[in-house]
């Protein structure tokens, strides 16, 4: 199974990844996870993807989608894969399709979680972010066991900057417009569904779930 998955910042992306790699057997690909690896190995993509990086610009597409697929052709060797930050442009979704048909695969799923923004700016200006191991808890939706300090490390949670209600909204208004195309690529295939990603994890899983059973 090779399946897409696309979302705007605090919309449950990463947490419903984790659900479905976990549940269907197939292996969890996110982009910035794999870009933090390469960078941290040292490797020839790695430091071109740094030089980007130290001065505040967007990794080019061209280094993004030769890291991706050693990675994509690792997974399909173990019942496939689903992207968690990939493709982020149509450049990408075209570059991830020439390398499926040069392997005789297709995209099984793309989906797409949404929500109102105003459930968005929730999760995400209630959300606390230990600054030792990178770990999140929320406000009211899961609070630590002891305020203000991490449960995993002990570290000190805090509401980064980019977390302020403003800022969120900020954020989400540009993902709207950068996204807009890469949705109309996909649903231009027939291939893209739309999964309303308001309610609890399980609730949104058995959405998805219905999604990747059709």
């Amino acid at each position: 199974m090779r399946i897409v998955l696309l979302g705007c910042p605090g919309v449950g992306k990463g947490t419903q990844a984790k659900l479905i790699a976990l549940r269907k057997g197939v292996r969890q690909i996110a982009t910035g996870d794999i870009l933090r690896q390469e960078v941290e190995q040292g490797t020839e993509l790695g430091l071109l993807a740094q030089e980007y990086m130290d001065r505040g610009d967007l990794v080019p597409d061209e280094i993004i989608i030769n890291m991706m697929q050693t990675h994509l052709q690792a997974a399909d060797e173990v019942g496939g894969f689903l992207l968690d930050g990939f493709p982020r442009t149509v450049e990408q979704a075209r570059a991830l399709d020439q390398y499926l048909v040069s392997t005789g695969k297709s995209l099984d799923h793309v989906i797409a979680l949404s929500a109102p923004g105003e459930v968005v700016v929730h999760r995400l200006s209630g959300r606390l972010t230990c600054n030792n191991c990178g770990a999140t808890y929320h406000e009211t939706n899961r609070q630590p066991r002891n305020f203000g300090t991490c449960d995993v490390c002990g570290g000190r949670l805090q509401i980064r900057s980019d977390d302020d209600p403003e800022a969120v909204r900020t954020r989400l208004q540009v993902y709207a417009e950068r996204s807009a195309p890469l949705l109309d690529y996909y649903r231009s295939q027939g291939l893209l569904r739309d999964v309303d990603a308001s309610g609890e994890v399980e609730e949104v899983y058995a959405l998805i779930e219905k999604v990747l059973d059709s």
